[in-house]
């Protein structure tokens, strides 16, 4: 029977702070320089004494990491550089043991070339697997069947000799597109699905998911606006009319609550990217019987954070509606006290930025290394692993920024590996390593528990309503209401002081950066109780 989303006890999620670990770079355990699963246990009492509630593992499932992960060879398998099913059995009870629940990415979107399911496609024209991916004839002159473009550059469309068709990819040529339009392949995806539940998940964090279904009639793109921005990419040159965002993927959510429902009170979160994100997020949240969440990219590649980038933000998801979830920053999106904030500016904005996510309503998610206030690495073009940088060097960020190691120590090799890890550390990063926080009650890392434990004790800042924003100058603000308890929530989103209005009143339950009552220096936040 399935489960009604708003039962009487609040599920676990609804509010949760969620602590994102990318695994090549958390902690390397056996000396290759890439993270691991062992390494992830050996770093949970860390990440459960942050105070979040679950944690999210990006893909460890066998690839040949074209795409680090997420070009899926086998669902059910973990490739040998992150361990093995019973270090990640060993995860999941160490994990449950100290209070966290785990939430794993799935990629329902696409698989790696090399999965049997598409050798078995590829094939040929007809068989039981013959049209789980999307394949179709080329034009009369031999030219792809559309005008489709790859997020990474190029056609989203590869000849394949064998066939003599061409097979859909909206990333690498290495990630060809399931056919989720397929019954059959929504079972076989569905089954996934259980297989990681009766492993004991707690929930899944769905990649792509608006990229999972296509126009059946293969209609051209229209032409995007020029909006005088750089474009880099010829994916940047259309909309995404036909290659994205059918509005059967509403169904396939249901399938897959329906499922998560049969195991109980399972997180579903989805990405939606694109150009009609928020509607989408908002539908596959909305009623009972689909997603319980779902986060897009409008603050993640935000070029600023102003007063009414936020106002607006939340205003879209209020007015449809649904629990959203927010993220500053994430393994594909830099650092945001890299693209916010002057250099010297750094330590009061991450302490800022984080009182502000922690004040939002709905679930939040804390990239790793976020809590120590890490900055974009650059990583020069010979050492670059990111298949995007490199395609479209110099003009896109490269996602390797992001993505360097966690500094657990002021070292070479910042206790994250005793080999050479598989991308370089900054020393500006490894002034911030976990070990030199630890104790210093004004670090980063002090503050991002003081919020993550403010976050758990209000209900207001947990469960609330959010009311009121407003937009004033470089002051944003915002209440956060529960039954019995308002806290007003205030943030200068500029490096200069700003007074605050004469009557504002109320007990001041955290300052951050010297914030008072009647006075806001740059960067300052203020939560007060009413």
């Amino acid at each position: 029977m399935r489960e009604k989303r708003d039962s009487a006890a609040t599920p676990w999620w609804r509010g949760a702070a969620i602590y994102q670990i990318y695994p090549r770079s958390f902690q390397d355990t056996n000396g290759d320089g890439i993270g691991d699963l062992r390494g992830i246990t050996e770093r949970l009492p860390y990440v459960a004494d942050l105070g979040v509630d679950a944690i999210w593992i990006s893909p460890f499932y066998t690839s040949p990491m074209r795409d680090f992960g997420y070009d899926v060879a086998d669902y059910c398998d973990i490739d040998p550089i992150f361990g093995t099913l019973a270090d990640f059995d060993a995860l999941i009870g160490r994990a449950h043991e100290l209070g966290l629940k785990v939430i794993v990415d799935q990629v329902y979107a696409h698989t790696s070339d090399l999965h049997p399911w598409f050798a078995a496609s590829r094939a040929q024209r007809e068989g039981p697997q013959a049209d789980w991916y999307v394949w179709a004839d080329p034009k009369p002159d031999g030219t792809p069947p559309n005008n489709w473009q790859s997020v990474f550059g190029g056609p989203a469309w590869t000849w394949d000799a064998r066939r003599r068709q061409y097979y859909m990819h909206t990333f690498l040529k290495e990630q060809p597109q399931l056919n989720v339009h397929n019954p059959e392949v929504q079972d076989a995806l569905l089954g996934v699905a259980r297989f990681w539940l009766k492993r004991g998940v707690d929930g899944f964090r769905l990649d792509a998911l608006n990229h999972s279904m296509h126009d059946l009639k293969l209609r051209n793109n229209p032409a995007a606006p020029d909006t005088g921005r750089i474009r880099t990419r010829p994916f940047d040159f259309q909309i995404k009319r036909y290659s994205q965002s059918h509005p059967g993927v509403i169904a396939f959510i249901e399938r897959i609550r329906a499922v998560c429902d049969e195991y109980g009170a399972i997180h579903t979160v989805a990405e939606v990217g694109g150009d009609k994100a928020i509607a989408e997020m908002q539908a596959y949240t909305r009623g009972e019987y689909r997603l319980n969440s779902a986060y897009g990219f409008d603050l993640l590649y935000a070029p600023e954070l102003t007063p009414e980038v936020m106002v607006d933000a939340l205003a879209r998801w209020s007015r449809g509606g649904g629990w959203p979830s927010w993220a500053f920053e994430n393994h594909d999106a830099p650092r945001a006290v890299s693209r916010w904030c002057a250099p010297s500016d750094m330590a009061p904005f991450a302490r800022m930025k984080m009182a502000l996510l922690a004040a939002l309503r709905g679930n939040i998610i804390v990239y790793q290394g976020e809590e120590l206030g890490l900055e974009q690495d650059v990583i020069p073009f010979e050492l670059l692993q990111d298949p995007e940088a490199i395609a479209n060097w110099p003009l896109t960020l490269s996602r390797d920024g992001v993505r360097t190691p966690m500094p657990w120590r002021d070292q070479a090799q910042g206790g994250f590996t005793t080999g050479v890890p598989w991308l370089p550390f900054s020393s500006r990063n490894l002034a911030r390593a976990a070990e030199l926080q630890q104790d210093d009650e004004t670090s980063q890392l002090a503050v991002t528990r003081q919020l993550l434990a403010l976050r758990k004790t209000h209900p207001a800042l947990r469960l609330g309503t959010l009311e009121k924003s407003a937009a004033d100058g470089a002051l944003l603000a915002f209440d956060r209401v529960a039954r019995r308890s308002r806290i007003r929530c205030l943030f200068n989103l500029s490096p200069k002081p700003i007074a605050l209005p004469a009557d504002l009143a109320g007990n001041p339950i955290l300052s951050i950066n010297g914030a008072t009552l009647t006075q806001m220096p740059g960067y300052g936040a203020l939560y007060v109780a009413a």
